[in-house]
């Protein structure tokens, strides 16, 4: 499922979090559609995205990957 606009840091990303979701008992099409999401959550917050975003779009993509980073912390 990687995309072919992530770079190399990005795919690894995608296979650290799909690994980790696969170690914590989900399917594989799960633990691909999570990482997938993550990694394109993170690139919209950090502004890697080929159409700009407005503001207001990568804040609330950067809230929503810092709530997601503070749910897996608790676990």
């Amino acid at each position: 499922m990687p995309q072919k606009v992530w770079n190399a840091k990005r795919e690894r990303q995608y296979e650290h979090i799909k690994e980790n979701e696969r170690e914590r008992g989900r399917s594989e099409e799960t633990a691909e559609r999570i990482a997938a999401a993550t990694v394109n959550r993170t690139r919209t917050a950090k502004g890697e995205t080929k159409k700009p975003k407005s503001p207001t779009e990568r804040r609330n993509a950067r809230h929503a990957a810092s709530a997601a980073s503070r749910k897996v912390a608790r676990r």
